[in-house]
């Protein structure tokens, strides 16, 4: 028997079903960002927002309380007194940014440091080899900055392959480094008159130009271009991307196809050598070298970096802002003196920016969420 075939729908009756379908206009809910959002993102995306209204807020307000701050000959003094910090926060922002620490990098610092002065003005079989009583002074400087940045592979390798927290990598470093800081020192300093007499290329750093009242060391100088060379690598190179893209989440990197093992361990090299070279410029600022100098060079970094605005968990953060968190440091406690406070309060005041600091970045990093 034959199919007998349905009734056949023309076009007029599914035109004529068309009239009653909805006919309400899709929509899409919007984003109600309120301003604390809005603000959150803005300060996220410019971390040396803060940190530059800091300095300038510190600066005006010590500059009503305390005589002769905003003279450019104390502003230009403030800049000589934190160039070490700086550089060795410069270090700590790039290991930082990886949601690391290093705890070495003061000791690291004047190991380099004892290594360049005790090479380059006493007897040694180095220098004995080619029949001078120390080796030639950049020779001296090569092998200090050499073992500074050996210094920071090691740690680079411990942290990468051990699979070790660098907290306590760095924690143990620490102590096995100070051991051979004092062994090699024998616990003396090398001082200053004999700095300048067999090695005073050790000192060029603490050279300095005149611009009527203000004057910037050769240190400063090298703070200045060392931060702007690291500020492009970080934020203009492959390398860079890596290093913030590690920090911000490691597993991702390395689904990406970033070879995170090598980064890693480039960080802490690179840091080491950072602060091998820290140590010639010490020695031109301080004059001469001692194994219980920068002792407080590690939290005075760490310091730096935090008020600067990069964050404790990695991945976002500036070089700038370190530099700028080492000024702020410094402005604090040149005005807490010559207000005449009480020295003490010069801790207060560093422990307060860090607490603010810290609660700004756990602020922050709502601002993705």
């Amino acid at each position: 028997m034959a199919d007998q075939a349905g009734p056949t729908k023309t076009i007029s009756d599914f035109e004529a079903k068309l009239t009653e379908a909805d006919k309400t206009v899709a929509s899409f809910e919007k984003d109600d960002r309120t301003l604390g959002h809005m603000v959150r993102g803005v300060l996220r995306n410019y971390p040396t927002i803060i940190p530059t209204l800091i300095l300038v807020l510190a600066i005006l307000g010590f500059g009503l309380i305390a005589n002769n701050f905003l003279k450019l000959g104390t502003l230009s003094l403030v800049l000589q007194q934190v160039t070490v910090t700086g550089i060795i926060a410069i270090a700590q922002t790039v290991i930082i940014l990886t949601a690391g620490i290093d705890l070495s990098v003061g000791v690291i610092l004047v190991l380099s440091a004892i290594i360049m002065g005790r090479l380059a003005t006493e007897d040694n079989a180095l220098g004995a080899m080619i029949g001078q009583s120390g080796l030639q002074v950049p020779i001296a400087i090569l092998i200090g900055i050499g073992f500074g940045t050996l210094m920071g592979w090691i740690n680079g390798v411990l942290v990468t392959y051990l699979k070790l927290p660098p907290f306590i990598v760095t924690l143990g470093t620490l102590s096995i480094f100070t051991y051979f800081k004092l062994w090699y020192s024998k616990s003396e300093t090398v001082r200053a008159d004999v700095i300048e007499k067999k090695a005073s290329a050790l000192l060029w750093f603490g050279n300095d130009l005149h611009f009527g009242q203000a004057s910037i060391t050769f240190g400063g100088i090298a703070l200045i271009v060392l931060a702007s060379v690291v500020w492009y690598m970080l934020a203009r190179t492959a390398w860079g991307r890596h290093v913030h893209a590690m920090g911000d989440d490691p597993d991702a990197a390395l689904l990406a196809g970033i070879n995170t093992s090598w980064t890693l361990v480039s960080v802490y090299t690179f840091a080491g050598f950072i602060c091998g070279l820290g140590a010639w410029i010490s020695i031109g600022r301080v004059g001469s070298v001692s194994p219980i100098a920068f002792e407080t060079i590690n939290l005075d970094s760490i310091t730096a970096v935090v008020i600067g605005g990069t964050s404790l968990f990695g991945g976002r953060g500036s070089i700038i802002g370190s530099v700028l968190g080492a000024m702020i440091v410094g402005v604090f406690f040149t005005g807490l003196s010559l207000a005449r406070f009480d020295s003490i309060l010069q801790y207060l005041a560093a422990g307060c920016l860090v607490i603010f600091a810290v609660a700004l970045d756990q602020w922050l990093r709502r601002a993705s969420q």
